[in-house]
């Protein structure tokens, strides 16, 4: 199963904020993404690398509610409502049967934004497998890929990791979905929740951001 790093999720309130939450992590602006029609959100993203990029989404205010729960969790943000490094999307060829490997993952939907489509795994109640460190598979069409579309800021990212109290469950899990060594898993030794690290070299030099 070939199953790859597609791109990194946060999630916000706002895109305002999220927006702010990139610059002051990153020291860089994401730019406009679009609207996800069937979800209720939109996006900014930044590129960081040919496949891989960052999307902050949030909840749209001008789109009507969707009738289901939102993806990535978004009508359930933490209590504090910061924007956060909430989980991330593995790209795979064959999303039909990665997703049987992982039925937690919830179902394969088709989506858009824009002109774009894409398949995707949604769980019926929006949520976030294991506190989102395993990730939403996604299936591009083709080749196709969205970062062919946007600009190079000149950020790509170095290293991923993932901070689990049982780190030996967390690595299996990966693996059945062809993700072995993605992210680098690392036990968690605090009261703290499970949480994610992405490490990106960028203009201003290497800055990370979910810490």
């Amino acid at each position: 199963m070939r199953t790859e790093l597609d791109h990194l999720v946060v999630v916000a309130p706002t895109l305002a904020m999220g927006a702010q939450f990139v610059n002051q992590a990153l020291g860089v602006e994401p730019q406009a993404g679009g609207a996800h029609l069937l979800m209720g959100t939109h996006n900014l993203v930044l590129r960081l690398g040919p496949r891989a990029y960052l999307e902050v989404i949030a909840a749209d205010p001008a789109a009507p509610h969707p009738g289901r729960p939102r993806w990535f969790a978004l009508d359930h943000l933490s209590g504090d409502g910061r924007p956060r490094l909430a989980t991330w999307v593995a790209r795979t060829l064959s999303i039909d049967a990665a997703a049987r490997a992982a039925p937690y993952l919830g179902r394969v939907e088709t989506m858009t934004r824009g002109s774009m489509r894409w398949r995707i795994t949604i769980p019926a109640d929006g949520g976030l497998a294991h506190g989102g460190l395993i990730p939403s598979l996604i299936e591009w069409p083709s080749e196709s890929h969205p970062t062919a579309s946007m600009r190079d800021c000149g950020c790509s990212l170095s290293a991923f990791e993932a901070f689990h109290p049982a780190p030996d469950m967390l690595r299996t899990e990966l693996a059945a979905l062809g993700l072995n060594g993605v992210p680098a898993v690392s036990a968690l030794r605090t009261a703290r929740a499970p949480y994610l690290v992405a490490h990106i070299d960028t203009p201003s030099g290497p800055r990370s951001i979910g810490v």
